[in-house]
């Protein structure tokens, strides 16, 4: 089966959430510095900003379910689109330090809720042969959000904006999620949610829109799987049957935190100036990170449902405790700190060809049909409550000291590799009605 121009479409624009998604999770990385000065933050307090929209991101994945389920992930995308429209523009005239917390949690918000809906969206839109490197797509968003919020950063710091230049760097970002909003009014309903719905007349028009092989059968299957499920937003998740996607779902989410990513990715400029670098040379290193990122990404979503999702979390999760020690021993011993951008760089290779490319084709992957958005909810939930008590903490630790945090990460990926290793099952070229049946969570 070819890959069709509808369904190329569909998975570009719910995309773009995780192109927001990128930015705005980013974009703080180049202000940290200024609005430690604007607002006389002490480590904790520049925690606390930093992690603001995190805890908003918490709220808006643990509740995306419920419009999700009720409206559908289309329509929720496009409140999502909203939130991250009113919290650029309200960054942007923040009049205190408390009214920049509360824009960034409306941001939070939608980073939470796209982070739920679009690979949910994009997982019941692709056919089995397509849907990794579909859902993958999202995560390509993502990490050239974060390339365009590095070289955003980069650019706003050469223009000479004094003590506003971190409205400007917060602020930019109105202008994609306006685009993101208007682009959600041209790409259909999932054909799994409109089944959930009894409407399937519409989801077979969408299946044959979006190219899939055998639509009707495709349908047939849908049916089956979710034949008795119309009362799903009232059936609980937290049930024996369940515990196995749920145990996957929060694992994945907590070690993919549990990496150091997003703190690295939020303190990267702190973390080459702490290495000797001056602003304009850590900005610049930011972006070059930022490509290799975006460069490992694109090459993981080429191999996802080739090697399969187990291979490449093994296989990177090893790359990354190795380069994340390395990492901690420069700091710790204070010598070679040279090394650092190309070890930064290899840190971030492994992780974006593993925990990167695979946590939400697999969060998306693991529950069946009739309380996906709940599970989505609760694994997606899990990676952001891990991502802000981390980046809360990562400026009180490496003010302590600076190769603590490392050695912290790095351990915890030998965890992950042990787990990966003896639980997680394969899920490549299986549809989503047949996982199902192996994970014994079907009807």
């Amino acid at each position: 089966m070819s890959i069709n121009g509808y369904l190329v479409k569909s998975t570009f624009v719910s995309a773009l959430g995780g192109l927001l998604f990128g930015f705005d999770t980013a974009v703080i990385a180049g202000t940290t510095h200024q609005l430690t000065e604007v607002y006389s933050l002490t480590p904790y307090l520049l925690g606390l900003t930093v992690s603001s929209a995190l805890w908003g991101t918490v709220a808006g994945a643990m509740t995306a379910g419920i419009p999700g389920q009720r409206i559908g992930r289309r329509d929720s995308l496009r409140i999502m689109a909203v939130f991250y429209f009113l919290s650029a523009i309200g960054c942007a005239f923040a009049w205190s330090w408390g009214s920049l917390l509360a824009f960034r949690i409306i941001g939070g918000l939608g980073i939470g809720g796209s982070s739920v809906l679009a690979p949910m969206y994009i997982a019941e839109l692709s056919p089995p042969k397509w849907r990794g490197r579909l859902v993958g797509f999202f995560q390509v968003n993502i990490v050239l959000g974060i390339l365009v919020a590095y070289l955003s950063n980069f650019l706003i710091g050469r223009m000479n904006f004094g003590t506003t230049e971190w409205r400007w760097q917060l602020g930019i970002a109105a202008v994609p999620a306006l685009f993101f909003l208007l682009m959600l009014f041209f790409i259909p309903r999932s054909p799994r949610w409109l089944a959930m719905k009894n409407r399937t007349a519409e989801a077979l028009d969408v299946l044959r829109l979006t190219g899939t092989e055998n639509p009707e059968q495709e349908l047939s299957e849908i049916v089956a799987a979710i034949h008795l499920e119309r009362s799903s937003a009232v059936e609980p998740i937290f049930q024996r049957k369940y515990l196995l996607p749920i145990f996957l779902a929060v694992t994945a989410g907590a070690f993919n935190q549990l990496t150091g990513i997003n703190a690295c990715l939020y303190y990267l400029n702190d973390i080459f100036a702490a290495a000797g670098a001056s602003k304009y040379s850590a900005g610049r290193q930011s972006v070059i990170i930022g490509c290799t990122n975006l460069l490992f990404t694109l090459l993981a979503m080429t191999v996802i449902d080739k090697l399969g999702r187990k291979k490449l979390l093994l296989a990177g999760t090893a790359g990354v405790f190795i380069f994340l020690a390395a990492i901690g021993e420069i700091f710790r011993s204070g010598t070679h700190q040279t090394w650092l951008i190309w070890l930064v760089m290899a840190f971030m290779g492994f992780f974006a060809i593993s925990q990167g490319a695979v946590v939400w084709v697999y969060i998306s992957e693991v529950f069946p049909t009739r309380v996906r958005a709940k599970g989505q909810a609760i694994g997606t939930s899990t990676l952001w409550v891990m991502n802000a008590l981390i980046s809360a903490i990562f400026p009180v630790l490496a003010k302590t000291s600076n190769a603590t945090p490392f050695f912290f990460f790095a351990a915890m990926m030998l965890i992950d590799f042990v787990l990966v290793a003896a639980l997680y099952p394969e899920t490549k070229g299986v549809s989503l009605e047949k996982l199902e049946q192996r994970l014994g969570v079907a009807n």
